[in-house]
């Protein structure tokens, strides 16, 4: 997506329980908007080649090695070029004491500086997870988000096709209801989509006749989780006689979205069918897909046929 997205430093502060040593602003006001950071080792020595200005700094045990490696003279003016290149915010790991001249140039170049006693290769880990999560390309989608036996299932379709009804009669049979009516999209990973309701609308489901619920509150903490994983989208639709729907489950469909292929099914609706069920082998039959195990192909060995399935790609970012 092109629309950019930003954290706050008192966000980052407060999730990662760091100390802040200098800063000029408050830590509300000073955004971080790159998902990634830099262990500034190479730029201490005077390579600034391909060096990214936008990237979190983090100093742990060998960035303070190498400065009191070297004569005072020297440390400063190579800690000076670093702040000079206005970087959004330095780090140091295993609670080193910063050296004075980098209080200094924190002040003169106002960049913020925070402090961790957590060891370097962790606090990295820790803070990119979180970057990527809070930066996260997103785009908000019309349906309901539901967790069925651990895999995190969007149902689509057109409006009053029956979704939170649907979802209603599986947080009754005991499954979690994520999101309702919007659906947030975060790429997380490279190959993975993680959903979330937004936050004004967070737990409430729309029953035709009935109203809003509140689902949190009418079925329980146990009914409700706050964020999970696209796992697989089921598009519900009314049942329409002259089109062919698989039932073999031998043609693979999927869904792109932001980039990341989720695996996707078209479920016909019409009256005597129980969608809760349906929704529910649904979910157990992905989760053994991915294990390895396919049900169609066993029956189709068995039966001395190749299987031969196609593979179809739908494309949410054209319509």
């Amino acid at each position: 997506m092109s629309e950019n997205y930003s954290v706050s430093l008192k966000e980052i502060v407060d999730e990662m329980h760091l100390e802040v040593l200098s800063t000029i602003k408050d830590v509300s006001e000073i955004n971080i908007s790159c998902d990634d950071c830099n262990r500034p080792g190479l730029q201490l020595t005077g390579f600034y080649e391909y060096f990214n200005v936008d990237r979190i700094q983090i100093c742990g045990n060998m960035e303070f090695a190498y400065l009191a490696s070297i004569d005072e003279s020297e440390r400063r003016k190579r800690t000076e070029t670093l702040f000079s290149q206005k970087i959004p915010l330095l780090a140091i790991c295993r609670g080193h004491e910063p050296y004075p001249e980098m209080l200094e140039f924190s002040n003169k170049y106002d960049v913020p500086i925070v402090r961790t006693d957590a060891s370097t290769s962790d606090f990295v880990a820790e803070l990119i997870a979180f970057l990527h999560v809070r930066l996260a390309p997103r785009i908000t989608r019309h349906g309901v988000l539901i967790e069925v036996y651990g895999e995190g299932i969007l149902i689509v379709g057109e409006s009053g096709v029956g979704k939170s009804e649907t979802a209603i009669e599986l947080v009754k049979r005991g499954h979690r209801l994520v999101a309702d009516d919007a659906v947030e999209i975060r790429k997380v990973s490279r190959i993975s989509l993680v959903g979330q309701s937004p936050d004004n609308i967070r737990h409430f489901l729309e029953l035709r006749g009935i109203g809003i619920i509140n689902t949190r509150r009418l079925f329980g903490m146990g009914a409700v989780k706050v964020t999970e994983k696209i796992d697989l989208i089921i598009q519900l639709e009314t049942w329409d006689g002259s089109k062919v729907y698989d039932r073999m489950g031998v043609d693979n469909e999927y869904t792109s979205i932001l980039g990341v292929k989720v695996p996707s099914l078209t479920i016909p609706i019409k009256p005597g069918r129980n969608l809760a069920v349906i929704i529910e082998v649904a979910a157990m039959n992905n989760r053994q897909k991915k294990m390895g195990y396919n049900a169609a192909q066993e029956l189709l060995s068995k039966l001395g046929l190749q299987m031969e399935g196609k593979e179809k790609v739908n494309d949410w970012e054209v319509f």
